[in-house]
């Protein structure tokens, strides 16, 4: 049963680090140097469709360290 959920706790570890990287991080990169905002110059349909790709992988991210936690709890539970 413990090897059970240690298996489990390190393909939800390893699914949790691989959604983070994945990620988009906010910072404008080169375009903050100017003044420019991170969405400056995109079309309507391209905000759209990044907010919902967005959304998913803050869906995915939530789900997945909800899960590595009640992983880590059974753990330490089945371990006393």
């Amino acid at each position: 049963m413990t090897i059970a959920f240690l298996v489990l706790h390190l393909v939800v570890t390893c699914l949790l680090i691989f959604i983070v990287l994945v990620q988009e991080g906010k910072d404008p990169g080169m375009k903050g140097i100017q003044g420019a905002s991170a969405d400056m110059g995109d079309s309507f349909f391209k905000r759209a469709g990044g907010t919902t790709k967005e959304k998913m992988y803050a869906r995915m991210t939530t789900t997945f360290a909800i899960l590595f936690l009640i992983t880590t709890l059974t753990l330490v539970i089945l371990a006393v």
